[in-house]
C-alpha cells in the first residue's frame, strides 16, 4: 500500500471540511478509479461531486490533472502516473469553469 496526495478545488474542501491536500492509501498500481474510491470513501459527502453517483466516471465538469497532464479523458482503469505514486506530486481535481 501507498499514500497519494489528492488537491481539491475551494468548494469541495469546504464540503468534506478538510485543506487544499488530502492523502488516500491505495494499493501500490493504483488506478485513477481507486483513488476515486478511496476519496469517497474516506470523505463519502463527496460521492457524487466528483463522478456520478455509482459511476467510475468523473462529472461532465470536473477535471483531473497530474503532472502537468489532462488525465480526464483517460479510462478509470488508468494507472496513476508514477510522480503521483511517490508523493511528488498530487493528482488535482479541478472544476471546469463553463460560459459563453
Amino acid at each position: 500500500m501507498t499514500t497519494v496526495r489528492v488537491s481539491l478545488p475551494a468548494h469541495l474542501q469546504r464540503l468534506a471540511g478538510v485543506s487544499a491536500e488530502v492523502r488516500l492509501t491505495v494499493s501500490d498500481a493504483a488506478t485513477l478509479a481507486e483513488v476515486l474510491d478511496a476519496l469517497e470513501e474516506k470523505y463519502p459527502v463527496l460521492k457524487g461531486t466528483v463522478r456520478e453517483h455509482g459511476a467510475a466516471g468523473r462529472r461532465a465538469y470536473v477535471r483531473l490533472f497530474a503532472c502537468g497532464r489532462d488525465l480526464s479523458h483517460e479510462a478509470p482503469g488508468t494507472p496513476l502516473p508514477a510522480e503521483v505514486m511517490i508523493g511528488e506530486e498530487p493528482l488535482r481535481v479541478v472544476g471546469a469553469i463553463a460560459g459563453g
